[in-house]
């Protein structure tokens, strides 16, 4: 897995750029999750019974107000930070440099880990530079996966189908921050326990819960400087220089899914639509044969439907896959095959993958 483009994003999911298969970014970091083992060896870790209350406490804000402030705050911090992700085995870490002007956001993260490369994002303009292949791939993305994703569902919606409430204080990179967890009312989506920095509300850690409160993933700060004097200028100078380097630009063509053929013959509660693409081939195109990617979200989970031709070389048996937090379900409709993929349990997935149908 690859680093994410903020410690407050979640994963999405794209086309390749040279066709055929469909990669993930982990932008973020878009859904986070640990284990205990790399929280201590890392050395962010202080115990909850040394640092939290006894019990739980009344809700000071409602789910509502704190997921604002964490999403507000999010959007107007500068810092600079070393950001570690864990999902099961797997750990990666990341360094990132955020500054925003009022009008404008840029993010810097290098990963630390893995393979070698560097994302730079203004707004909604993101490139990723590839020392390895000496490739710079430039997209343009509608939503940044910002955590909450107030940007695209309804705020309104949130409390019928999540629940807050307050557990206590820690210190995660050196900072007070207030813990909170975020839990859902129905099985159809995980719960997250989360740690506010005191003053700023900006996301330190962030872990992704499953059945019993077990940890599927965890984003956390081992370092932390807010207010840091990170320069924008100096950021769009590198964004812009792509010397030496190959320049991909994905083509995404924006479309519905009635127009590709597609419907859902029954929503799953409270995920809504929220965009539709398919990738474009400089040809004209019969409806339905472009692979398509159509996303809903419930403003904090989402789930991406990936659609494309059924070919027997590679989609040669239905399928669950679980990465952490991330859950996949693949299976054949027609002459097609689909997969559902997002941070969200098996049986949601399910639900859309046998509620999608050709509509015509």
């Amino acid at each position: 897995m690859t680093p994410a483009l903020s410690p407050s994003l979640f994963r999405v999911r794209r086309f390749s750029p040279r066709g055929g298969t469909i990669h993930a970014t982990w932008p973020g970091l878009r859904r986070w999750g640990a284990v205990t083992l790399l929280a201590l060896t890392s050395g962010f870790w202080v115990p909850v019974q040394a640092q939290t209350s006894p019990a739980v406490q009344p809700a000071s804000r409602t789910v509502n107000e704190w997921l604002t402030r964490m999403h507000e705050a999010s959007r107007q911090r500068a810092y600079i930070g070393t950001l570690v992700v864990s999902a099961g085995s797997s750990m990666s870490a990341s360094k990132i440099w955020h500054v925003c002007d009022g009008s404008q956001q840029m993010e810097r993260i290098d990963t630390l880990t893995g393979a070698a490369r560097t994302t730079i994002r203004r707004n909604s303009e993101v490139i990723t530079f590839v020392p390895e292949t000496r490739t710079a791939l430039v997209e343009k993305r509608d939503s940044l996966g910002v955590f909450p994703d107030f940007l695209r569902a309804s705020t309104n919606l949130i409390p019928q189908y999540y629940e807050s409430r307050e557990v206590g204080v820690q210190r995660v990179a050196g900072h007070l921050a207030d813990m909170v967890e975020i839990l859902p009312r129905d099985d159809l989506r995980f719960g997250y326990r989360i740690w506010s920095e005191q003053q700023t509300g900006l996301v330190v850690k962030l872990q992704t819960l499953g059945e019993q409160g077990s940890v599927l993933e965890q984003v956390a700060f081992s370092e932390l400087q807010l207010d840091a004097p990170v320069s924008m200028d100096k950021l769009k100078k590198l964004m812009k220089d792509t010397r030496g380097y190959e320049v991909l630009r994905p083509a995404l063509k924006k479309t519905t899914p009635e127009a590709e053929g597609w419907r859902l013959k029954e929503s799953v509660p409270g995920f809504s639509p929220m965009s539709c693409h398919t990738r474009d081939a400089g040809s004209p195109q019969p409806p339905g044969t472009a692979p398509m990617q159509w996303v809903f979200s419930d403003g904090l989970a989402s789930v991406s439907l990936f659609v494309e031709p059924f070919d027997p070389q590679r989609h040669a048996q239905e399928s669950v896959a679980v990465v952490g937090a991330t859950h996949s379900v693949s299976r054949r409709v027609g002459d097609y095959w689909v997969t559902a993929l997002g941070e969200v349990p098996a049986q949601t997935l399910r639900r859309f993958a046998s509620a999608l149908e050709r509509a015509r």
